[in-house]
């Protein structure tokens, strides 16, 4: 496909920028729902077959690439089998909101020592479900934990009804709680993808910024890309639509259908890019 058009100005020069200058770019991309389709179970999830092609192009091509996920660093790795890819040699995976990293470069695991109110939490939770015979499923990312309802019969209805608990067992254990795709996760205040989008971009020196993504716990990189623009960063913001999550879509600077969506666009980015020149 031919690069998109940015529906705002500041989208289009920061598209122009990255293409311009791809050595001082830097990708960002969400995992579930933007590289790998959403499925019912979470371990069962997958990178798009066209994922890794298209990232091995902007890999050899651009400063930076980066997967910005809510899931641990390691278990992102594995599902996209990142560290298996030929040629995939400088990708930056940053997992927990960032408080996980691993390098490409090294095949090294950077990750913190879970708090006491991630645990405190984890076992209030258990309690609540089991009290009350939800069929939600709990989900332990150590450092956060999340509840997920996309497997009951009535998925935003059992949401609904568990919000105010966890609501206040988040406020309990000093957590945090971020809403997602028939998803509630308690983690940690400050935990988000803003801040590890905006703390790359600074260790890197990016001189423009791609994000993609596909769910409300990607609004904060969103934010964190017009905060640069405003600090005279180009950057461009991309959705990986679907009809559950429209919030998104609306602050995009270019909406793309799905995975596959966002494969092609990664591939009409890497086609774009400058030739490189002959080594010498």
């Amino acid at each position: 496909m031919a690069l998109p058009s940015p529906r705002s100005e500041a989208g289009a020069a920061g598209l122009a920028a990255l293409v311009a200058d791809p050595g001082r770019a830097l990708v960002g991309l969400d995992f579930d729902g933007t590289l790998a389709p959403i499925v019912d179970e979470p371990s069962a999830a997958r990178a798009h077959p066209g994922a890794i092609p298209a990232m091995v192009r902007l890999d050899q091509r651009i400063g930076t690439l980066a997967v910005i996920t809510g899931r641990p660093a390691q278990v992102a790795v594995d599902l996209g089998a990142f560290a298996r890819a030929p040629g995939l040699e400088r990708l930056v995976v940053l997992g927990l909101y960032g408080h996980e990293r691993w390098d490409a470069a090294t095949d090294r695991l950077a990750t913190p020592v879970a708090g006491a109110g991630v645990a405190a939490a984890r076992a209030q939770v258990a309690a609540l479900l089991a009290a009350g015979g939800s069929p939600a499923e709990l989900e332990d990312k150590r450092l956060s934990i999340a509840v997920h309802t996309r497997r009951t019969a009535d998925p935003a209805g059992e949401l609904a009804r568990l919000r105010e608990p966890l609501l206040e067992i988040a406020a309990g254990c000093g957590l945090a709680v971020e809403p997602g795709r028939h998803v509630l996760e308690l983690r940690p205040p400050g935990m988000d993808k803003g801040s590890a989008l905006l703390a790359l971009v600074r260790e890197r020196g990016a001189g423009a910024v791609l994000f993609a993504g596909d769910d409300l716990g990607d609004l904060a990189a969103f934010d964190a890309v017009e905060s640069l623009r405003e600090a005279g960063v180009p950057g461009v913001t991309v959705c990986s639509s679907s009809a559950e999550v429209t919030a998104l879509a609306e602050r995009a600077d270019i909406v793309v259908d799905g995975p596959a969506g966002v494969v092609a666009l990664l591939d009409a980015i890497a086609d774009a890019l400058p030739p490189q020149p002959p080594r010498s």
